[in-house]
């Protein structure tokens, strides 16, 4: 905290600005190096500067230099911001006179981090700048939001404000025993905590879904070879990032690639076609194909329509625990009203009749169509179901998210979640002690582990380790 922090907030490349972030003690003092003819400016006002190397005093370009004076900055320290011309060369060179005139690099985060520190915001808001900067969603973005202005924090804030009076009753409660008329009794304090516990809860019941949101929802496109996976997979990713062609087996390895279907996000997978081969190099890559499926949280089963799904193809849906789609490809070359051999729904038609009940391609077997998931019919050519897959597709996988109203706190870290999860089991170990008949004195030793579980959320007690993994996934100069 004593060193004077430097960055490019902005990434190398060709662009119209840059930014460059000093923070720290010296921060003035480096300000002063680089714009040598630029006043003393007023604080937190905008003023155009050249920038020069402080050891030839050439210039390096003209640029906006703003100050921030401590507390009232972004880290909470003295801060400088420098807007120059973008690309490779300029920020570079800006960075590198700042190290020269006394700064060091800062480190991922590290402007972020001294934020926190500073009391600029609490580690739930902290987390929150890098869901906004990392997130490539619109629902992690309007999670992001919420939280940095302290949404969920609120809710963590009230609940260990409310543990906190609770114990401040059960003491007083020890204190005076033998008072006729105690200010709140024994049972009015396990009905509290039980609140406490199911709003808690609530917040942690939104873990599995929010951290999908940061992490993508991992939906793999599953299906015989030349089932039209591959076509699924490039026009949901927008461009021709796998190889399509007419011989089965093309895709040998698994494609990834994250997309925001609906506002949500999807780690989709394109994977090797499902067969029994003795072509060594396409069976490893039926191998990896399996390994995905087993950790899907979603599994897209293409199928050609007019072709149905198999029995086999059935079972194999039967086996997996995650939701799964079937997705009828290549809609636009088979349907029952052009001529050509299409997909026959029970569900729809009916089946009147032997006749029809006998080419349906379920009906021969011991599979339910009632009990099948929905399908989807879809084509690349015509656009077709691909609409309709980005409004079901986040149901299926953010169902409580999707239908939620209002600014629902998520939690979208696991350290949200164990913290958490912590809390609701010390309160739930309360509940139980004093409904058992344990003395107040002994019961009330789980208030305190609560109330610590909800700190280590908020951060107010948080060790250097605990940080370190918090801001390791920031960018520099962020």
């Amino acid at each position: 905290m004593t060193d004077t922090i430097v960055a490019a907030a902005t990434p190398p490349g060709p662009g119209a600005l840059a930014v460059v972030r000093i923070s720290g003690p010296g921060a003035f003092s480096i300000r002063r190096a680089l714009a040598p003819d630029l006043r003393d400016p007023d604080d937190r006002r905008a003023m155009l500067a050249g920038l020069h190397d402080p050891e030839t005093g050439e210039l390096v370009d003209r640029g906006i230099v703003t100050s921030y004076a401590a507390p009232a900055s972004y880290t909470g320290e003295d801060m400088v911001e420098i807007s120059c011309h973008g690309g490779y060369l300029i920020p570079g060179l800006l960075v590198e006179h700042a190290l020269e005139a006394g700064g060091r690099m800062a480190e991922p985060g590290e402007f972020t981090r001294r934020a926190y520190l500073n009391g600029k915001m609490d580690l739930l808001q902290a987390e929150a700048v890098c869901d906004l900067v990392a997130g490539r969603s619109r629902a992690l973005h309007r999670v992001a939001v919420h939280q940095m202005e302290r949404g969920l924090s609120a809710r963590m804030t009230a609940a260990r404000a409310s543990l906190v009076r609770l114990e401040a009753l059960l003491v007083h409660h020890l204190d005076f025993p033998d008072e006729d008329e105690p200010p709140t009794s024994l049972e009015t304090v396990a009905h509290e905590a039980r609140e406490v516990r199911l709003r808690l809860e609530g917040v942690l019941a939104t873990a599995p879904e929010g951290e999908l949101l940061r992490e993508g929802a991992l939906t793999v496109l599953a299906g015989r070879p030349n089932s039209g996976k591959s076509s699924i997979f490039n026009a949901l990713v927008g461009y021709e990032r796998a190889i399509v062609t007419d011989v089965p087996g093309t895709t040998r390895d698994a494609l990834e690639a994250t997309v925001s279907l609906g506002g949500y996000p999807f780690r989709l997978v394109d994977t090797a076609g499902l067969r029994e081969t003795g072509e060594r190099v396409e069976a490893l890559g039926i191998e990896v194909a399996r390994r995905y499926l087993a950790r899907a949280d979603l599994v897209l089963f293409c199928t050609e329509r007019g072709e149905g799904v198999s029995d086999a193809d059935a079972e194999f849906l039967g086996e997996r625990d995650c939701p799964f789609l079937v997705l009828e490809t290549k809609a636009d070359l088979a349907r029952p009203d052009n001529g050509t051999p299409g997909f026959v729904d029970a569900r729809e038609n009916g089946c009147s009749n032997a006749e029809e009940r006998t080419r349906h391609p379920l009906a021969a077997g011991t599979v339910d169509v009632e009990a099948l998931p929905d399908r989807i019919a879809t084509s690349v050519v015509t656009g077709e179901g691909l609409e309709e897959m980005g409004r079901v597709l986040p149901r299926m996988v953010f169902g409580g998210l999707v239908q939620a109203t209002g600014d629902l706190p998520v939690v979208t870290r696991r350290r949200h979640r164990r913290c958490l999860a912590r809390a609701v089991e010390e309160l739930d170990a309360f509940e139980r002690a004093l409904a058992n008949g344990v003395p107040a004195e002994v019961a009330a030793t789980h208030l305190r582990p609560a109330e610590t579980a909800l700190e280590d959320v908020l951060g107010i007690v948080t060790m250097d380790e605990v940080l370190d993994r918090v801001f390791r996934d920031f960018c520099i100069g962020k």
